[in-house]
Formats: structure tokens, C-alpha cells, sequence
């Protein structure tokens, strides 16, 4: 059997880190190994079953600045540590000598990781016979800030991997929309569709979330001020809001946001694992538009209105809930824009526009990816 290692840090939320779940599922039911390797900090609520998984040493970001990494005590992060990660690392890879070794986001981005992610994958070419390398990028990534950057960027590509897997529908997002693509870096692109659970099945007796407002922040401590203001906009509305409040703190945060709820207006309470399926019986839904976020609504067929992160010159989220507006028509609100009037309006003008159908997107990306790499392997026989 064919083994895979997937390398993946998140340092904010929690969506890269769910993403790989996904697709090191997908992978398993392809036929293939795969073993987890996750530099982020542990995640409760996510379901690692059927996967190897193995825990580096964790950081995370201080607050937005990606630049700057925190150990599990919020300490700066010291040398030792970061050196007891390479090491981990390189152990793990060469115990479990994969056949395909996924570098999640670097080297697009990640950059605060470097040495470890071009330690590793030095590691892995000297051995006797190297794995085949590839990148794995969602659809839109955070532009270089500089062309020295993104020159960097396909020296990396060039030195050390045979693909680019983009989890996108190149219909909705092509990587050209956020990164400068040379023809060296054409060639590399691999496009999987987008990467996503199996849809949820609807339940008889559920009906939590039911004609209400959902209200999601993804799974990190980002989007307190989304959260407060959506308490207020209840107050203004005809439906009962729920929101779902992600990070360590939410069962404190759920506690003030309940205390500022009038009338049964909204209720706060801690993320949950059937989000997914609220999304197919809400009356609509407001969140951040992060990756996992934006394609589990287009799944789901829920009108909605994206409030997309923008601190500390992030564009990610912004340029993405451009392209969806734009072609499916869902609400907008910058966050220097964000008031409980304006949240309020925009959520009752989606619950009118009502559920679409976005048959002729690819979410079978996880598998997808799974087909590929079977593919790219069987050449390499």
C-alpha cells in the first residue's frame, strides 16, 4: 500500500487542519496510507478516526500576525522548540518513508516555517528514492507582497516538487486570481475541485437551526465583533439567530453573548458537528469567508452574507467573496462596514433570495486528489 504524508500548520483558525482530514479520508478510501502531520495546535472537535496522525510540537500565530509564533502556553516561540519540531519532522518522514509527501500551503505560504518545511523536504530527495513532492493550495491564496517573494516561491517549486494540487473549480477560481502563475508554474497545476465532506444526511427529527440565522466564525477566536454585532441585528429581525462560537474561550464568549441576547431573540453556544447539516434547514447564513466555509455553503445551496476577514492586510477572504457575490449573489459587508443595521438588512435580503443549486461545481476534490496521486505514482513504477 501505497503510503502518503501530509504536512499541515494552522496557525489561526482551524481550517487547514480540517481540510487535510478531509482529504487524508479520501485518500484512505482510494486505497492509499495516509499519516497526518499536524504542527498546529490540537483541535478537539475534529474527528481523526481512520488516519494516521502524528502531533509536532504545536504553535500558533500571535493573534493575526503570521509572522510571529506562540508556543501551547502563549511563551514566543524559543529555538529549542522550533528545532524540536525539524527533528520530529524529519524522524517521522524517515520512519515512515512515504511514496507522496503533501506540503500543505507552503510554499505559497507558511514562510514563517520554512526551515522546517525545506528541511524535510531536503530529508526526504536524498533518500534512495525520494517521494514524489506535492503542494496542496486552496483556491485562492494570499498574494505575494513582493516579486522577490514569489520569485522565491518558484525556485522552491522548481527544486523540490513534481505538482501543484489546487482544491478549486476552476470555473468559480483559477490560482491566476491571486498569485502570479508563470508558464513554469502552469505546468505544475493540478486542479482537484474543491475539497469537502460527503453531503450531510438530512434528518427526520433534527430541526435545530431550522428557519433561524446561523451564524459562524470557522473554529479559531477570530470574529468576536461579527458575533456581537449579529446579537445586535437579532434584536432587528423576524428570525431567531444562532450563533456558533469556535476558540478555547467559547464557553466563556457563549455565556457574555447569551447575556446581551433580548427576547429569545439569538442564542450562542459552542461550534457544532452538525453545522454542516443546520446549512441545508437555516434560513440563511453569516459568516466569514474563509475556504471551508464558503464551499460547505455552496454545497449546502444556503443564501448568506459573507463578512470576510481583512485584519492585518488579509485579502484572502475578501477576493473570494468577491468572486461568489458576483456569481451567485450572496451579501457582502466589509468589516470597517459591519453594523447591526447593516448585518440585519443584508441577512433578511438573503433569506428572500432563497436556496440555489450550484450543480455544476466539483466537490469531489478529495477524491479527485486521490485519483491523481494514484495516477502520478503508477508513472513513477
Amino acid at each position: 500500500m501505497k503510503r502518503v504524508a501530509i504536512i499541515v500548520t494552522h496557525l489561526l483558525g482551524t481550517g487547514h487542519l480540517s481540510r487535510s482530514i478531509t482529504l487524508a479520508r479520501a485518500l484512505a478510501d482510494a486505497g492509499l496510507e495516509p499519516q497526518l502531520i499536524s504542527g498546529g495546535m490540537p483541535v478537539r472537535h475534529l474527528d481523526l478516526s481512520r488516519i494516521g496522525f502524528v502531533q509536532l510540537p504545536p504553535v500558533r500565530s500571535n493573534g493575526t500576525s503570521f509572522t510571529s509564533l506562540l508556543d501551547s502556553d502563549g511563551n514566543p516561540a524559543s529555538s529549542d522548540l522550533m528545532q524540536a519540531r525539524i527533528d520530529a519532522l524529519v524522524a517521522t518522514l524517515r520512519e515512515d518513508e512515504p511514496d507522496a509527501l503533501i506540503t500543505e500551503l507552503f510554499p505559497f505560504g507558511r514562510r514563517v516555517l520554512r526551515e522546517e518545511f525545506l528541511t524535510a523536504l531536503a530529508a526526504t530527495r536524498s533518500t534512495k528514492r525520494p517521494p514524489l513532492i506535492l503542494s496542496s493550495v486552496r483556491d485562492i491564496l494570499a498574494p505575494p507582497s513582493s516579486e522577490k517573494k514569489a520569485i522565491q516561491t518558484e525556485s522552491w517549486l522548481s527544486e523540490f516538487y513534481d505538482g501543484v494540487l489546487v482544491h478549486s473549480d476552476p470555473g468559480v477560481a483559477e490560482l491566476d486570481a491571486s498569485w502570479p502563475v508563470t508558464p513554469q508554474i502552469a505546468e505544475l497545476l493540478r486542479y482537484t475541485g474543491f475539497i469537502t465532506p460527503a453531503p450531510p444526511v438530512p434528518s427526520p427529527v433534527d430541526t435545530h437551526g431550522a428557519g433561524e440565522i446561523v451564524v459562524s466564525a470557522g473554529g479559531g477566536a477570530v470574529g468576536r465583533k461579527l458575533f456581537e454585532t449579529a446579537i445586535a441585528a437579532a434584536r432587528m429581525s423576524r428570525h431567531r439567530w444562532r450563533l456558533l462560537v469556535g476558540g478555547a474561550d467559547a464557553d466563556a464568549v457563549c455565556t457574555r453573548l447569551n447575556s446581551l441576547a433580548e427576547g429569545g431573540s439569538a442564542i450562542a453556544e459552542p461550534v457544532r458537528a452538525d453545522y454542516r447539516a443546520m446549512l441545508t434547514r437555516c434560513a440563511a447564513a453569516v459568516g466569514q469567508c474563509g475556504y471551508n466555509t464558503a464551499i460547505d455553503w455552496l454545497q449546502a445551496g444556503v443564501p448568506g452574507v459573507f463578512v470576510p476577514f481583512a485584519e492585518a492586510g488579509e485579502v484572502e477572504q475578501t477576493l473570494r467573496a468577491s468572486l461568489l457575490r458576483d456569481r451567485y449573489g450572496y451579501g457582502m459587508i466589509a468589516e470597517e462596514e459591519l453594523t447591526a443595521e447593516n448585518l440585519a438588512a443584508a441577512a433578511d435580503k438573503a433569506v428572500l433570495q432563497g436556496r440555489f443549486k450550484a450543480n455544476s461545481l466539483n466537490f469531489d476534490g478529495a477524491a479527485e486528489t486521490g485519483r491523481i496521486l494514484i495516477e502520478m505514482l503508477d508513472k513513477r513504477e
